[in-house]
């Protein structure tokens, strides 16, 4: 018996992010090896329907709908300088020796264009319906859509966030999967 299509999502608990390397037309998408979004609170999927209508003999006659964009909104709790590297581009550089050890991200004018990457979130166990298992929310290629939040803020914690517009690989077409699993199944490492 094949497993049941719908289940309740309650909760995430880890989400990576995959540099998109390569999208080569029939082939495959090779991506870097994931990179951890820290301390995750919100993964949140929407998109943008366009509804054209037909009209004619003063009635509708048909009306077609395309779906003409897919977003992702993110947040986390703690800011990462390979996020940043990951989604906006730039480089991260170590230097110096304990106790004067520096970790740096720098963003140049050469960063201007926007690297693709792919977004997976999963959900904690006892998140889905099904015993045992998970559910998984993959976005194949994204690109940010708008600046991530950074900053501070008084007296407070700062919440990063960021996010993304998604489309189609060229290799396959995917653009968005949900899948859900019978036995709980980590995001792979590569």
């Amino acid at each position: 018996m094949p497993l049941q299509r719908f289940t309740r999502m309650y909760g995430i608990q880890d989400a990576k992010i995959s540099v998109l390397t390569a999208d080569p037309f029939g082939g495959s998408p090779t991506y870097s090896t994931p990179i951890d979004v820290p301390g995750i609170k919100t993964f949140e999927v929407s998109g943008d329907v366009e509804v054209k209508a037909l009209r004619g003999d003063n009635i509708k006659l048909a009306s077609n709908s395309t779906i003409t964009n897919i977003q992702v909104s993110v947040s986390h709790a703690k800011m990462s300088l390979d996020v940043l590297a990951a989604i906006i581009g730039g480089a991260v550089t170590d230097s110096g020796t304990t106790p004067s050890q520096v970790t740096r991200w720098d963003l140049n004018s050469d960063d201007a264009n926007l690297p693709p990457f792919k977004l997976e979130g999963i959900t904690p166990p006892g998140g889905t319906d099904i015993v045992g298992g998970d559910a998984h929310v993959i976005l194949h290629k994204l690109t940010l859509s708008a600046f991530p939040d950074l900053g501070f803020a008084e007296e407070d914690y700062r919440i990063a966030s960021f996010t993304a517009d998604a489309d189609p690989l060229q290799s396959s077409g995917d653009w968005i999967s949900v899948v859900l699993n019978e036995t709980r199944t980590p995001i792979p490492a590569s």
